[in-house]
């Protein structure tokens, strides 16, 4: 490929076109299923997939088919084929569903109002993951540009990626025979070291997610008559808790959670923290002196990768301190989210949990643990060599830099499920989630110069895996 060319045709359509549609994508609350049960009956996710749909229409793609699949009661699908040496394929993905909005937007920003500032694009889910549709058939139209032969290529775009992906077997088993078998799989929903060279990413931690409560009461009672009698909901869930975690280094305490680190992925870490540094963890909003668990770059990336890590994302049954009179209230839940390391077995896991949190509880109280989505996470094959050499071929073009590999602390759950189905496949995983993007977080930003460089590089994969056969 020409990079000037390509370059330039990507900036284009990004400015023209691209960035007006996310703007329009950011102003759709369509929250994952997870977070909006009504989201049928609102309907923003079909507002959504109507919108990436039109546009991609509006491109006119030679040999592009493009339909919207949905299955009685689960979330709808794009299904986009386009045509190409039918002896490959390659499998392209991204989604549409979205976190929800989160509090502490600063003033003038928020989830469902774009806002372009010093060449970032604020709002939720522009880039976790909503522009990946856009990159991808902006990338296939710069090869259509230059005439560069390529393979057979279909893209899924699915709409239940932040509810774990629970709709999207149905429609992988339903799409087999169309899907074919991938020698590549590209995926534009992970993150970036930094914003200076492509990142392809090596590894996803699985996660567990699931309701803990603890009910001592049938009903509040007025504490002063109860406290020192009727054991505390919050001080038991605080015992369960430490059974799971150590509450004074945050290590995860069942050994059945963790694994050894591959040697392999101790030398990545040691690469990437000599490229990030003290950037590992100054990236993130610190409040007054809080300190990070540890200023060894190295550690921070292992505890961020390949380590279990227990976080505390909701809550139920505390009223808030207006209305938080003096009553010892009947119960406590609390909402788990468990990252666990990326080749652990997590067949079992959800009632191994359980069985931890509910056994022999404290006081003989009422305790219940209610998993609610999760799973495995996803380590890459090793890399081809063609693959290595037109990452690096593709960094160096249009970031200016060499790639770099390196593990993710979040999770991607479909590509568990690729791995297992298809285990001789390739894997780009790459996007533009850098320092301070903030995805599921306030201020959420989509860095669109990254975007169009790792645009313009998947161009260039897509070119070289043809070439590489």
């Amino acid at each position: 490929m020409n990079p000037t060319q390509t370059r330039a045709a990507v900036d284009q359509l990004w400015d023209s076109s691209i960035v007006p549609a996310l703007q329009q994508y950011i102003r759709i609350p369509n929250q994952s299923p997870l977070y909006d049960p009504e989201w049928r009956a609102n309907g923003h996710m079909h507002r959504a997939v109507e919108l990436a749909r039109r546009w991609v229409e509006q491109q006119n793609i030679p040999g592009l088919t493009i339909e919207v699949k949905e299955i009685e009661g689960r979330t709808p699908v794009i299904f986009m084929e386009i045509e190409g040496d039918a002896a490959s394929t390659v499998l392209m993905y991204g989604h549409l569903d979205k976190q929800p909005a989160m509090i502490g937007w600063e003033e003038g920003l928020g989830p469902w109002t774009p806002v372009l500032r010093d060449g970032k694009l604020y709002g939720r889910g522009g880039a976790d993951d909503g522009y990946a549709i856009f990159a991808t058939i902006a990338a296939i139209r710069a090869l259509k540009d230059q005439n560069i032969a390529h393979s057979r290529i279909v893209v899924i775009i699915e709409c239940c990626e932040e509810s774990g992906s629970i709709d999207l077997p149905a429609y992988i088993d339903m799409l087999a025979d169309q899907i074919g078998t991938p020698r590549l799989v590209v995926c534009l929903d992970s993150g970036c070291g930094n914003y200076d060279q492509l990142w392809m990413t090596t590894s996803l931690r699985g996660s567990i997610v699931g309701n803990l409560t603890v009910e001592v009461l049938t009903e509040g009672v007025h504490s002063g008559d109860a406290s020192g009698i009727v054991p505390s909901s919050f001080r038991i869930l605080r015992i369960l808790l430490d059974r799971l975690e150590d509450a004074n280094t945050g290590d995860i305490i069942p050994k059945w959670l963790s694994i050894e680190v591959p040697e392999n992925r101790l030398a990545e870490a040691r690469a990437t923290a000599r490229v990030l540094g003290d950037d590992i963890w100054n990236k993130f909003p610190f409040a007054g002196g809080t300190q990070p668990i540890t200023k060894d770059p190295v550690e921070l990336l292992l505890n961020r990768t390949w380590r279990p890590a227990l976080a505390y994302t909701g809550q139920g049954g505390l009223p808030d301190l207006v209305q938080g009179g003096n009553v010892l209230r009947p119960k406590t839940s609390i909402k788990l989210s468990l990252r666990i390391p990326p080749t652990l077995d997590a067949t079992d896991i959800d009632r191994r949990l359980k069985e931890l949190l509910e056994s022999d509880p404290p006081y003989g109280a009422k305790v219940e643990f209610e998993p609610e989505k999760g799973g495995a996470g996803w380590e890459a094959p090793i890399v081809a060599p063609w693959l290595e050499e037109s990452v690096e071929r593709a960094s160096k073009a249009y970031f200016g830099k060499g790639a770099m590999t390196f593990g993710e602390g979040g999770s991607i759950p479909f590509m568990g499920m690729l791995g297992v189905r298809y285990p001789e496949a390739q894997f780009l995983i790459t996007g533009v989630l850098g320092p301070h993007s903030n995805a599921h977080g306030p201020n959420e930003f989509l860095h669109i110069g990254t975007a169009k460089n790792v645009t313009s590089c998947v161009a260039q994969v897509l070119a070289d895996e043809h070439a590489s056969r």
